[in-house]
């Protein structure tokens, strides 16, 4: 029992664990796009930034470099001109965490801020630092045009690769140095780099984690309507019409969640139905076969003496045809449902029918004593239609009207027409039909309370029959009543075929 238990579970939830991880995958993939580009974009940004830094600072110190070099103090003193640039380079490079340094023609380091020793004296031994540097011809070539901006490593070690801004440094139009800024990529890039996964990478754990619970929770309420309507087929499938999917909203899911209750109170309702004429038409059959065969055991054993005879075989033929109408009934439902059920078109008078069928309900209508009116009005109507269906139909309404009318009440015709339509309405006193009801007496297999009557014989199916008669005809038919008071039942028909 565990285990089925725990199967269902694992089947229930099958797509909300689909739905789940798939937005799941979606959220991780469009944050690890969204990670790699704040990368590209920030590495982007970072270069730009330095390479700024870098240009801003080395143009100040060529415009700077130029100045001195071309003053009459450094033809003077050169030594402490040279010791003054170097202090420059000095304050640049701390600025902007930077190495700035200045090259000859031929792409050798000819002041740096190694140079200048603490005593502030010029070191004139070379630089260990910046002796291994030597601008490449190809940089050297570019500078001759203007300045230089891009990723290199100076000639030294390959793997050391720096953001390098080279700028020439001009006295009267001629090029007498360069003035070279760099600043390795490793070491400036990287905790750039690195704090800026860190600062996204708890920024997108937390979104993430509330990103998640948001899916969870609506990927939850979004399959909830999947999970009941799958738990409700399989009651429906064994005969539990009751239980309703829960209706929130009005998005497409709410829309199928109506649907389907629409379609669980429909199902219900036609099961109650099917049950209803199962019992009805069980109970039909049965109740005129017990007469029939009662009846004939008792004349062939003489329990019934030959003098009653006539008159028990007057009632088995009634049974008889009783049966028989239930049995067209049922082969008329079939027909319909089947769509094998034709017209059979002919011109005829349905105020004559009317009339003609009203005649076979003159003995029921005198032991009852009911009052018949508006047949007197009735005039000669030719339309053209089925007229054994037809002859159906007003059979079934006068036959409902009779077994309704209480005794000495009245039933009344009506029949107008113009030049397109033909208009019949057949009215009774009596009891009347609810509100609830009255809906719902044209359905299939439907009964009417039958505390209205206590001769209430049928199977549900004349009312639907006449109905489907009707609107294969091109009319229509309705039901209007007032308890206690009356009930009628009105349709119309096409006059001619063309109109149908």
């Amino acid at each position: 029992m565990a285990s089925q238990k725990k199967k269902k579970k694992r089947q229930s939830s099958g797509l909300f664990k689909e739905y789940f991880t798939i937005i799941f995958l979606v959220i991780l993939i469009s944050f690890t796009v969204l990670g790699g580009s704040l990368i590209i974009f920030a590495r982007d940004y970072f270069e730009n930034e330095k390479t700024s830094l870098l240009s801003e600072n080395a143009e100040r110190l060529s415009q700077s470099v130029a100045q001195m070099v071309g003053s009459d103090y450094a033809k003077e003193y050169p030594p402490n001109a040279a010791l003054m640039i170097c202090g420059d380079l000095m304050t640049a490079s701390e600025a902007i965490d930077a190495d700035f340094f200045i090259c000859n023609e031929n792409g050798d380091v000819i002041y740096c801020q190694e140079m200048r020793r603490s005593d502030m004296a010029l070191y004139t031994g070379g630089c260990i630092i910046h002796d291994q540097i030597h601008i490449p011809k190809d940089i050297l070539d570019t500078l001759q045009n203007g300045p230089y901006s891009g990723v290199t490593t100076l000639g030294g070690d390959p793997s050391e690769k720096n953001f390098t801004y080279a700028t020439p440094v001009r006295i009267s139009d001629e090029t007498v140095a360069y003035v070279i800024g760099m600043q390795p990529v490793r070491e400036s890039l990287r905790p750039y780099i690195l704090a800026m996964l860190r600062m996204f990478g708890i920024s997108a754990a937390i979104t993430l984690a509330v990103a998640l619970f948001a899916v969870y929770i609506m990927t939850y309420e979004m399959t909830k309507p999947l999970r009941q309507m799958s738990e409700a087929t399989k009651r429906y499938a064994a005969g539990d019409f009751s239980m309703r999917v829960e209706v929130s909203g009005r998005n497409e899911m709410a829309e199928l969640a109506n649907a389907f209750n629409s379609m669980a109170r429909d199902l219900a309702s036609l099961e109650s139905s099917r049950r209803s004429f199962v019992a009805n038409v069980s109970h039909e059959l049965k109740t005129p076969m017990t007469t029939i065969g009662g009846f004939i055991d008792g004349m062939l054993d003489g329990t019934i003496g030959k003098d009653k005879q006539q008159h028990y075989l007057q009632i088995v033929s009634d049974e008889v045809k009783r049966l028989s109408r239930l049995v067209v009934s049922m082969l008329n439902l079939s027909k319909i449902e089947a769509g094998k059920l034709s017209l059979k078109r002919q011109d005829f008078d349905l105020c004559d029918m009317i009339f003609r069928t009203m005649l076979g309900f003159e003995q029921m209508i005198e032991q009852k004593q009911f009052r018949i009116t508006g047949l007197e009005n009735m005039e000669s109507t030719i339309i053209s239609g089925d007229k054994d269906m037809l002859t159906q139909v007003v059979y079934n309404l006068v036959d409902n009207a009779v077994k309704f009318t209480p005794e000495g009440g009245e039933i009344h015709f009506d029949v107008v027409h113009d030049m397109q339509k033909v208009y019949v309405s057949i009215r009774n006193s009596g009891k009347g039909i609810s509100s609830e009801e009255i809906d719902r007496v044209f359905d299939q297999f439907y009964k009417v309370d039958k505390s209205r009557s206590f001769d209430v014989k049928g199977a549900g199916l004349g009312l639907y029959i006449v109905k489907s008669i009707v609107e294969m005809h091109g009319g229509a038919i309705k039901a209007s009543s007032l308890e206690n008071q009356y009930t009628e039942f009105s349709f119309w028909l096409p006059m001619h075929e063309e109109n149908a």
